[in-house]
């Protein structure tokens, strides 16, 4: 056996893991080094930092506004394999005799989410305007295909009418297992992963110290960008008691691997205090080419140790393991943003556009850590309900909402000036925030404002459909 020390908060613990002899993604987990190893390897020099920007969406049938379907004349099928046909993509598989679930070209790809929820994982660019251009190519690619076949696609950050059991399944290998384990964790793991959408952006870190900022700012801060975007007003076909449905979902789930981990607020942390804690998350599945073993009792710390079925922890299982933990701010190859509710077309890049201006100058990192600094993990666990339910008006450490996000949005903008990429109309990345600051001095978030667009009690369903189509 060999063996290591790893530091814990009360002494150490001696590591016993058996020894490997492989190499690569297929290789034993032989010790602690190895767990660290895909963080360092992500650590890049700032000339190389990029942004990457993850959008999804709802897909319903024009003339009545229901889901999508998975396969058939009109489907998520078809418009994957148009796409693939018209525009240049690649279609992928899980497995030889899978179906398709994903495309890719260059180094963006289309994925589906459980109910089929449509998803672009845009290229990493350097500019945001790079990532806008990418964005209204592929509406302009979804568009003819869309118009053709009747359908809508829906931006918004849970979905204004299906229940769930409207909704079509993603026949991929790890959604009915965790369609099992999820909800015995918290009773709104069906919608999070069937009724919610997302604007997420990853960006890079260049070594330990800066991603541990960051990831530490970015899980204090991440409530008040939810208020910000907040865009789900709609439940079942009804008005919500919520501004943003999506956010109260993440308030009743699996505490094991989401929300705001008080234990990076701490000045201290490191790679390895993110290892200790992903250690100590149950596992969903072992995959092995294209059959997955159900492993949803088991810790990875665990896993490591003992085995499963036979099996022992590969880094493959490890990325695995990594990519199955939701906290609000996740630590990958990249720092993703995970809190922002799915945005109409003029404010997707606005969320790509403030977390690259508030983390990646020196200068708006520093303010964040400033603003943050009065905040504690349980005040602004405290905050959470309120902020689903009003948005800009709840209050955060005893401060209007509005005040946080009006003081966040000028920090990172004024990031975004003196970074100064230009357009070829010679504006900088700001522009992307103008128009959500631009309501955060009214006090209103894109909720309220697709709310005053819908009357409730004149054809709600084909006025939500216009309001909120992409």
């Amino acid at each position: 056996m060999l063996t290591r020390e790893r530091a814990t908060h009360g002494g150490s613990t001696t590591w016993e893991i058996p020894l490997a002899t492989h190499t690569g993604s297929d290789a034993p987990i032989s010790n602690l080094d190895d767990l660290l190893t895909p963080f360092h390897e992500a650590c890049k020099p700032r000339a190389s930092f990029r942004v990457g920007t993850e959008a999804e969406k709802f897909g319903v049938l024009a003339e009545s506004g229901d889901p999508l379907p998975f396969a058939g004349e009109r489907s998520v099928q078809t418009v994957l394999t148009r796409l693939a046909n018209e525009h240049g993509w690649t279609p992928e598989r899980e497995h030889e005799e899978g179906e398709v679930i994903s495309l890719r070209r260059g180094e963006a790809s289309i994925t589906l989410e459980p109910a089929g929820q449509l998803e672009l994982s845009g290229a990493p660019h350097a500019s945001i305007h790079d990532t806008c251009a990418e964005f209204r190519q592929h509406i302009a690619e979804l568009a003819g295909i869309s118009k053709e076949l009747g359908i809508v696609w829906l931006s918004l950050g849970f979905h204004p009418f299906a229940r769930d059991a409207d909704l079509p399944r993603v026949p991929k290998l790890r959604y009915a297992i965790m369609e099992r384990y999820l909800p015995t964790r918290g009773h709104r793991s069906l919608d999070m992963m069937r009724r919610t959408c997302t604007v997420q952006a990853n960006l890079d870190y260049q070594d330990e110290t800066d991603a541990m900022r960051k990831l530490r700012v970015a899980l204090a801060l991440q409530p008040v960008v939810t208020a910000i975007f907040a865009n789900s007003p709609f439940y079942e076909g009804q008005r919500s008691p919520r501004l943003s449905e999506r956010a109260d979902v993440w308030l009743h789930m699996d505490p094991d691997r989401c929300g705001i981990l008080p234990f990076a607020w701490e000045r201290n942390i490191s790679f390895q205090t993110y290892v200790e804690w992903a250690l100590d998350v149950p596992m969903f599945l072992i995959k092995r080419d294209a059959r997955v073993i159900a492993n949803t009792g088991q810790t990875f710390r665990s896993f490591l140790k003992e085995g499963a079925q036979g099996e022992r922890a590969t880094m493959s299982d490890w990325k695995t393991h990594i990519n199955t933990l939701f906290p609000e701010a996740r630590l990958k190859n990249t720092l993703e943003m995970r809190g922002a509710d799915a945005q109409p077309r003029d404010l997707v890049c606005a969320l790509p556009a403030l977390w690259k201006g508030l983390l990646d100058d020196d200068t708006a990192l520093g303010l964040a850590e400033n603003l943050m600094s009065p905040l504690h993990p349980q005040a602004v666990e405290a905050a959470r309900p309120d902020i689903a339910v009003r948005g800009l008006q709840a209050t955060l450490a005893g401060r209007p909402l509005q005040e946080w996000a009006a003081q966040l949005l000028e920090i990172a903008s004024a990031g975004l000036v003196r970074f100064a990429v230009k357009n070829r109309d010679g504006q900088d990345e700001s522009l992307h925030l103008a128009r959500i600051k631009k309501l955060v001095a009214a006090g209103k978030t894109p909720a309220e404002q697709l709310l005053s667009q819908v009357d409730p009690h004149a054809g709600f369903r084909d006025q939500v459909m216009a309001a909120a189509r992409l």
